[in-house]
């Protein structure tokens, strides 16, 4: 691809997008253009170093560091693109002395900023790799990943999954972290539904763009998160995202801190994560992570609220690592359900289990993966079958187009 390729983005998105950063009190240029290199890094067209070069200086201007997470950095450390930027024997030297040092936390690492600081943060955090397609869920070795199955034949579009949400982290109302999009397809039968989470990605392009590593994937189980604690509010993750998932916290939260425990928070490694977010930061589906830490018991780890309150056996919740875990059951049983009909079809070879990966095409590898209808570019928005003011929420999202992602994410904001 040449050097100035971008992904495919229309007048009308970009508008919407210098819109969001416009509110902001940064470079708005320099955050468009680092939303759409970083969705060419997960696209596989431009590499972790040269997005790390490319960016360093500007970002040492504008935010006075640069904190950025960029997996598989530390490969290309002694490379030409990093060298023109900066020393790559000196950074390596710096790196194993700061990881020697024990007493050292990552936040305070990362604060140093430049690249030192950011190519720690590679080696602290969770690395890229290639994720479940076609709505598979392998196991990628050691530890946990968190990720959901999400069985889209199941959904009866009643929003209990948005409200439970609503109601479990305290967020604004508009700020649906849960989505369930109603939508009907020329390709498809009657109404469809797709409820959409943050994806939680493996490849995610919101961490590649934070300039101070507010937004980051934890090591220990692969959630994105937002360190409330340090997040500028730039919202330059927003418009990375190719899935609108994100939202700005807009004056003081319905729900005051004090209503809201701390162990619902605060992760278990101190930093502040859960629940709705503060004044000026961003906001986003966190996977319960309270839940996961064992904040609200043993018996909550690997449950989510959403996950909980479907009663349509929709959401399936669970460590994608494990094969016996939640989702990888329902997947299985699903596909011994509905196994190959050879007698009608005896040339047939693929499953004729529905299964994908919401905009796969974008290299993000997501921890969320579907069964059911995939959206086609012809889906159209409709109303549901129960409104959001019914079950007494907000939704601000009404007519956003499924695939523009970032693009729309605006209209899903708090006014």
């Amino acid at each position: 691809m040449p050097e100035d390729a971008t992904l495919p983005l229309d007048d009308e998105s970009e508008t919407e997008m210098r819109r969001v950063l416009s509110e902001t009190e940064y470079d708005t240029d320099l955050g468009l253009e680092m939303a759409r290199d970083a969705q060419r890094v997960v696209a596989g067209e431009l590499t972790d170093a040269e997005f790390y070069a490319k960016y360093h200086e500007d970002m040492l201007e504008e935010f006075g560091q640069d904190a950025r997470e960029l997996p598989e950095l530390q490969d290309d450390l002694d490379g030409e693109v990093v060298s023109e930027t900066a020393d790559a024997t000196s950074v390596r030297e710096t790196l194993t002395e700061l990881a020697d040092a024990e007493d050292i936390s990552r936040r305070e690492l990362l604060a140093k900023g430049g690249a030192a600081a950011a190519a720690l943060s590679v080696f602290a955090g969770a690395g890229s790799g290639s994720g479940g397609g076609h709505g598979d869920t392998p196991t990628q070795g050691d530890g946990t990943r968190w990720g959901m199955v999400i069985n889209l034949n199941n959904c009866d579009g009643c929003l209990a999954c948005v409200s439970a949400c609503s109601q479990e982290h305290g967020l604004s109302r508009g700020a649906n972290w849960m989505y369930v999009f109603t939508y009907e397809d020329r390709n498809q039968d009657d109404e469809n539904f797709l409820v959409r989470p943050c994806q939680h990605c493996t490849d995610s392009p919101c961490t590649k763009v934070c300039p101070v590593g507010a937004r980051h994937t934890r090591d220990e189980d692969g959630l994105v998160l937002t360190d409330y604690d340090i997040c500028i509010g730039c919202r330059y993750c927003e418009v990375s995202c190719p899935y609108g998932v994100n939202y700005f916290q807009w004056g003081e939260p319905d729900v005051p801190d004090s209503e809201i425990p701390n162990e619902h928070q605060f992760d278990d490694r101190g930093k502040w994560v859960g629940a709705r977010p503060p004044e000026g930061v961003m906001g986003k589906c966190t996977f319960c992570v309270d839940r996961q830490d064992g904040a609200m018991g043993e018996e909550k780890v690997g449950t989510t609220a959403c996950e909980e309150a479907c009663a349509m056996d929709a959401i399936h919740f669970g460590d994608l690592n494990d094969e016996e875990s939640a989702p990888n059951q329902h997947l299985r049983q699903y596909r011994d359900a509905e196994e190959n009909d050879r007698s009608s079809f005896p040339n047939r070879t693929e499953h004729t289990v529905s299964t994908f990966n919401l905009l796969e095409e974008r290299g993000t590898s997501p921890n969320v993966h579907y069964v059911g209808n995939e959206p086609s570019p012809h889906a159209e928005q409709v109303e549901g079958p129960v409104s959001y003011e019914d079950v007494g929420l907000v939704d601000n999202r009404k007519n956003e187009v499924l695939d523009d992602g970032a693009s729309a994410a605006e209209a899903g904001e708090e006014a």
